[in-house]
């Protein structure tokens, strides 16, 4: 699972504290499956928390490699925080994305629902949910909202639940691979 784009997350421009290596690294979040990845940025660019950056198959602009995927934990204080609205900025440029999986959600054994894995989506929500989506297709988080009684924020349920399997939480993905 490649990604093509990033969000930086955090810049070191001398790496990291306790690396003998002093080169400007990047943490940045991969904008479709949601890696984590470190980046070696070259010498004489400079990138900042916010930033897309380019990691495809192409000919990379700022990147000089791809230091490798890290864990949540390894992640600075700072990108941690930065992580929050750079999931904001995901979620809302790919909002359809995440609608359709409320639209599309499936069971993942007999006794429980893809659905039910987002916090504050319980058994009398995820039937709200299926009987909503039976009638027509949720368009957007609103009309979900609308549709579903006391339903929670949708993009805080997806945002928490990203944030959940980037911590390897839980067992099952639904949106981090």
């Amino acid at each position: 699972m490649r990604e093509d784009y990033i969000i930086v997350l955090d810049f070191l421009p001398t790496g990291h504290p306790n690396s003998r290596r002093m080169e400007p690294t990047a943490q940045g979040i991969g904008t479709k499956y949601f890696n984590l990845l470190e980046v070696i940025i070259k010498p004489e660019e400079n990138v900042k928390p916010g930033e897309l950056l380019y990691v495809g198959d192409g000919k990379w602009d700022k990147v000089r490699l791809i230091k490798g995927r890290i864990k949540y934990n390894e992640l600075t204080s700072f990108a941690k925080q930065e992580l929050e609205l750079a999931l904001d900025k995901i979620i809302d440029e790919n909002e359809k994305r995440f609608v359709d999986f409320f639209n599309k959600a499936g069971p993942l054994t007999t006794r429980l629902h893809s659905l039910e894995l987002l916090q504050g989506i319980g058994k009398k929500h995820m039937w709200a949910i299926l009987q909503a989506r039976k009638e027509k297709p949720f368009e957007s988080f609103e009309d979900l909202r609308k549709r579903v009684e006391m339903l929670p924020e949708p993009k805080k349920m997806i945002k928490k639940r990203i944030i959940d399997e980037l911590n390897e939480v839980d067992r099952h993905k639904l949106f981090v691979f």
